[in-house]
C-alpha cells in the first residue's frame, strides 16, 4: 500500500566515483513572486490544455517558451513528424513538487503537439529501489491527469544495454578497468588539471571482451572491476573523462530477479532508453546540461537506429523498433522556498520522526500535498505560471498557494465550521428551537444550487470573533454591541458567562426579529458579519491546521551554523477540535470545502469519516505569511 512509507536512501544513482565539471558555478537563484496570469487559461479537469490548443496542431494558444519554440521549429522543418517524450523517474523514493513541472511539461508538450509520452522507471541502481516507489509514482502520474502511452522500465532494456556495451569494445570506444574507486579520483584530475588514463585503457579488444563476459557471468567481486567509456581524460568537462558504462553490483534486482551482477550507469542507460524508445525530445533539468555531450556520445557511438541487430531481444518480446536519436534539452527545476526538495533530506525528516512519513502534509511530495489537499489543477496551474527557462529560480511559496486558492475559490463549495468554539445563547428563542436555513452551495456560481443549515436557539462561533474589551477597529461581537449571523439576522451580545477562572464559557445575546433575512430590518447597516454553526446539530470534527515546514526562506543556508531541521516550524501542526455543520460530515475523502471565513479545508484521504470528521487546512484564505503572520 501507499502508507507503507519505508525510509529508503533515495539518492541519485551517479558514477561511482562521483561527478564534477568544469562549468562555472551559476550565479544564487532569484526570487520569483506571483506573477499575474489570466486565470482562463489555466488547465482544469473540464478544460486540459490540449482542448485549447489551435486547430492546425501547432500547440497551445498563447503558450510559448523556449522549449516548445524548439518542438514547432523541429515540426516546421520536417525534422518530426510528432514529438515523442518521456517522464523518466527513478524509482528510488517519491516524487516531490518539482517533479509536478516535469510531469507537466513531458506529458503537456506531448499532448499539444499530438505525440506521445511514456512512463519509463530508470531502474538500474536495485539496491534504491523498490516497487512501492513505481506504485506511488504511477498512482501520482494519473493524479495529475496524465495517461502515458507506453509503461516501460530500464530494465526491459538490459540486453540491448549489453550488447551496445560490447559493440562500444569491439570499436575501441570501452575498456574494462580494473582501478579502485579511491585510484579512479586520482587519476581523475582537477578543474585546473588534466587527468591521466588508466594503466587498463589499452587492453586488447579481445581481453576486454573476455573480462566484460566474465563480469556478466558474475565471478568477480563488488567494485572489482568497471566497463569505461574511452573518451578524453583532457576533457574540460570532467564528465568525458572516460566514465563508468557498467558497474559490478551483485544485488536482486525487482524486475530481473539475479540474472544480472552488472548493471549499467544511468548516463549509459538514460540515453539509450532514450533511443530506443524513439523519444525526440528528451527533456531533463539544468543540473544534466554537463552531461549532455556523454548523452549525445553514447547515443552517436551505439548508433542503435542503424543497429537493427542490437535490437533483436526487443524485437523477440515484440516490442516495436522505435530507435532514433533523440536530443536532450535542459530547462530549470522548481525550487520553492521555505522547504527542501533533496529526496535525501526529505529522506533524514521520516526517518529522525519529524514528519509522519512521506505522505505527511506538511511535506512536498505529492503523496503529501495531495493529502493537504492540493488539487491536479491547481499543481497544474503553478507548473504552468512558473513558466519554462533556462535560469535557475527560488519561486515564492505563495505562488504555489494562489494557485491552490484560485482553484478552490472557483472548485469547492462553502460549507460553516467553527474550530476554537465559543457558545452563544440567543434567550429570545424558545428553549428548543429550531429551523433549516437555506445557503448557496457556491456564492459565484449558482449551478452548485442550495442547501439546509440547521438553526437554532444555541450556537458555536469564532472566540476570535468577541472581545469584552475590543481593540481599535475591531468589527466583530463586544458585549452591547451587535454583528450580523451569516445568514439568520443581527444578534446583540447582552452579557457574557465565565467560569472561575475568569474564562468566557458563553455568551448571552439576542436576535433581532425584524432583521431575519429577507425583511426589511436585515438592511440595516452592521459592521460586521461572523459564521456560526448550530450547537445542538453540528457534528464535532478534528481539524489539522497545517502551516508551512520551515520558517526561514532558506532551510539550506547554513549561514548562521544551523542545519536546515534546525528551522522547523514548531507550529507547522496543530490538531483542534472544532464543530462543523451536518453537510460537511458527509464529505468524501479527499472533498474540498471553502470554511467561511477560515480558509480552505480537505476531508483527509484516510482518516475521514461521516461519523468522526477529520479536515486538513489546506491554505488560508489569505496570505498570512507576506503580511508578517504564521
Amino acid at each position: 500500500m501507499l502508507r507503507n512509507l519505508r525510509a529508503k536512501d533515495c539518492r541519485k544513482p551517479c558514477p561511482w566515483w562521483g561527478s564534477a565539471t568544469l562549468r562555472a558555478v551559476p550565479p544564487r537563484s532569484v526570487l520569483v513572486s506571483q506573477p499575474s496570469p489570466n486565470p482562463s487559461d489555466a488547465p482544469s479537469a473540464d478544460h486540459p490544455a490540449s482542448e485549447r490548443d489551435s486547430p492546425n496542431g501547432a500547440g497551445p494558444i498563447g503558450r510559448h517558451d523556449f522549449i516548445r519554440t524548439i518542438v514547432r521549429d523541429d515540426l516546421a522543418s520536417g525534422r518530426i513528424a510528432a514529438p515523442r517524450t518521456r517522464f523518466p523517474p527513478e524509482p528510488n523514493g517519491y516524487l516531490h513538487i518539482g517533479h509536478a513541472k516535469a510531469i507537466c511539461l513531458d506529458f503537456g508538450i506531448a499532448a499539444e503537439f499530438g505525440g506521445s509520452c511514456n512512463l519509463r522507471f530508470d531502474d538500474t541502481n536495485p539496491a534504491k529501489e523498490d516497487p512501492e516507489y513505481v506504485a506511488a509514482i504511477q498512482d501520482d502520474v494519473h493524479w495529475l491527469g496524465f495517461q502515458w502511452h507506453a509503461l516501460r522500465h530500464a530494465s526491459d532494456y538490459f540486453e540491448v544495454f549489453y550488447l551496445a556495451a560490447e559493440k562500444l569494445i569491439r570499436q575501441g570506444d570501452a575498456f574494462v578497468c580494473d582501478l579502485t574507486a579511491e585510484e579512479v579520483r586520482a587519476y581523475r584530475g582537477t578543474l585546473t588539471e588534466a587527468g591521466r588514463n588508466s594503466p587498463y585503457r589499452d587492453r586488447s579488444v579481445d581481453e576486454n571482451i573476455d573480462l566484460f563476459r566474465r563480469m556478466r557471468a558474475g565471478e568477480f567481486a563488488d567494485g572489482a572491476r568497471t566497463l569505461r567509456a574511452k573518451i578524453d581524460m583532457a576533457s574540460g568537462n570532467i564528465n568525458l573523462r572516460d566514465p563508468a558504462l557498467y558497474r559490478i553490483k551483485q544485488v536482486e534486482h525487482q524486475n530481473t530477479g539475479d540474472a544480472w551482477p552488472i548493471y549499467p550507469m544511468y548516463d549509459y542507460a538514460h540515453s539509450l532508453s532514450d533511443a530506443i524508445e524513439g523519444i525526440t525530445h528528451s527533456l531533463c533539468t539544468l543540473e544534466f546540461e554537463d552531461h549532455r555531450p556523454l548523452y549525445d556520445w553514447c547515443v552517436d557511438k551505439v548508433d542503435l537506429a542503424h543497429s537493427p541487430e542490437l535490437l533483436a531481444p526487443l524485437l523477440a518480446k515484440g516490442l516495436p523498433n522505435e530507435a532514433s536519436k533523440p536530443r536532450q534539452i535542459e530547462f530549470s527545476r522548481a525550487n520553492l522556498n521555505y522547504t527542501v526538495m533533496s529526496k535525501r533530506k526529505l529522506m533524514s525528516l521520516v526517518q529522525a520522526g519529524l514528519v509522519d512519513g512521506w505522505d505527511d502534509p506538511r511535506m512536498p511530495t505529492l503523496q503529501g500535498i495531495r493529502r493537504r489537499g492540493y488539487t491536479p489543477a491547481s499543481l497544474r496551474l503553478f507548473a504552468e505560471r512558473i513558466g519554462i527557462s533556462k535560469q535557475n529560480s527560488l519561486i515564492d511559496y505563495s505562488v504555489l498557494e494562489g494557485c491552490l486558492r484560485d482553484d478552490l475559490d472557483a472548485a469547492a463549495a462553502r460549507r460553516m465550521a467553527v474550530i476554537d468554539p465559543l457558545k452563544v445563547v440567543l434567550t429570545n428563542l424558545p428553549d428548543g428551537f429550531e429551523e433549516s436555513l437555506s445557503f448557496p452551495n457556491h456564492p459565484k456560481d449558482d449551478s452548485f444550487g442550495t442547501r439546509s443549515v440547521p438553526f437554532s436557539r444555541e450556537l458555536w462561533i469564532e472566540r476570535e470573533d468577541f472581545e469584552e474589551v475590543p481593540p481599535k477597529g475591531f468589527k466583530r461581537l463586544t458585549t452591547g454591541g451587535e454583528v450580523r449571523l451569516r445568514g439568520a439576522g443581527i444578534i446583540r451580545c447582552d452579557a457574557v458567562v465565565k467560569d472561575g477562572d475568569g474564562r468566557i464559557t458563553a455568551l448571552h445575546c439576542t436576535l433581532d426579529p425584524e432583521s431575519r433575512p429577507g425583511m426589511e430590518g436585515a438592511n440595516r447597516k452592521i459592521k460586521g458579519t461572523v459564521h456560526w454553526v448550530s450547537a445542538a446539530h453540528g457534528i464535532p470534527a478534528q481539524i489539522r491546521l497545517y502551516d508551512r515546514l520551515f520558517v526561514v526562506p532558506d532551510p539550506d543556508d547554513g549561514g548562521d551554523g544551523k542545519t536546515y531541521q534546525d528551522h522547523l516550524n514548531p507550529d507547522s501542526r496543530r490538531s483542534v477540535h472544532g464543530y462543523i455543520e451536518p453537510g460537511a460530515a458527509n464529505a468524501a475523502p479527499e472533498q474540498s470545502f471553502q470554511f467561511e471565513r477560515t480558509g480552505y479545508f480537505v476531508a483527509d484521504r484516510y482518516d475521514h469519516r461521516p461519523d468522526a470528521p477529520v479536515f486538513n487546512r489546506s491554505v488560508t484564505l489569505r496570505d498570512t505569511w507576506s503580511a508578517g503572520g504564521a
